[in-house]
């Protein structure tokens, strides 16, 4: 018996933008080749009560739901003919039940923005959660038509202090490669606040922090280079608030890969100010990839 795939999960409420996340994990299940899992949660039950055993109407919410399901699923296969989807109505909170099917996905899809109106104006509060705790990648969508439809033909990566041969640096390559795409690795680096000016190591054309960028980039991508010698690959490095110049950078790019080392805190700081601020404000979609359980380090400011 063949061992069974492991499915994209894209969350989907009915909004225009889960639409969009809808259609983008299409077109990535397609890609990969994996099965799209098409998922729905709200606590209906806690707010309609359970259908009493001897009655065979459903709540409206209920019937909401699988509505909702129901059209994703035909827009998906219309859109992707032979795709091998799958469908739920998850009767919990929108945000654990997202988080619960990321245990054994390859990846979580999110809109950008939820149906709530005025608290989801930049990130949907359950967007931002999933993207702080869930263990798989999450991908959250945004961006023009242009990165939505991958006509950048480009993958930004944007790589932190701890991200040698990082889960990080791993999601990248594989999107680049099965994309045919570009892959831009950027390591943004920036001078102490305390060192003066005339320091010796601010001498010169290429500072020593400039070169310790360039090794971090050599030591980061290494294993994977060898892996997959045939991406075109372009290494970066630029002076700056790493969470600015990514959020600039996105703008030519069909997605954006951050890594996020989980910590406590509440939802959003838990991701550290990098992947947080490019949640909000990036010009394409943005797969935020947790490092290892454990693993140091802080995204860089």
């Amino acid at each position: 018996m063949g061992t069974v795939e492991s499915p994209l999960v894209v969350g989907v409420d009915g909004s225009d933008a889960s639409l969009t996340a809808l259609d983008w994990a299409a077109d990535e299940a397609a890609r990969h080749g994996w099965p799209l899992r098409i998922v729905h949660a709200s606590l209906w039950e806690r707010y309609e009560g359970a259908v009493p055993a001897w009655t065979t109407d459903r709540p409206a919410d209920q019937v909401l739901a699988e509505n909702i399901v129901g059209v994703a699923e035909e827009r998906a296969v219309r859109r992707r003919p032979g795709l091998n989807v799958t469908t739920d109505v998850l009767a919990e909170d929108p945000s654990q039940g997202l988080l619960r099917e990321g245990s054994e996905a390859e990846a979580l899809v999110v809109g950008s923005r939820g149906r709530s109106g005025i608290a989801d104006l930049l990130l949907g509060s359950v967007s931002l959660l999933v993207a702080a705790r869930a263990h798989c990648p999450v991908v959250v969508i945004r961006g023009d038509r242009q990165a939505l439809e991958a006509r950048h033909q480009r993958i930004l990566l944007g790589l932190g202090d701890h991200d040698v041969d990082s889960p990080a640096v791993r999601f990248a390559f594989r999107e680049a490669t099965v994309r045919h795409a570009e892959l831009e690795v950027l390591h943004v680096w920036r001078r102490p606040s305390h060192e003066p000016v005339e320091h010796p190591l601010l001498t010169g054309e290429a500072t020593e922090y400039e070169q310790r960028a360039s090794e971090l980039l050599d030591r980061a991508l290494d294993a994977m280079v060898r892996e997959h010698p045939a991406v075109r690959l372009r290494r970066s490095t630029a002076e700056g608030p790493a969470r600015k110049v990514l959020t600039q950078r996105s703008a030519a790019a069909d997605l954006l890969v951050v890594g996020a080392r989980r910590r406590g805190g509440l939802a959003g700081l838990e991701l550290g100010r990098v992947a947080h601020r490019v949640l909000h404000h990036a010009a394409c979609p943005v797969a935020v990839v947790p490092r290892a359980h454990g693993s140091g380090g802080e995204d860089p400011s």
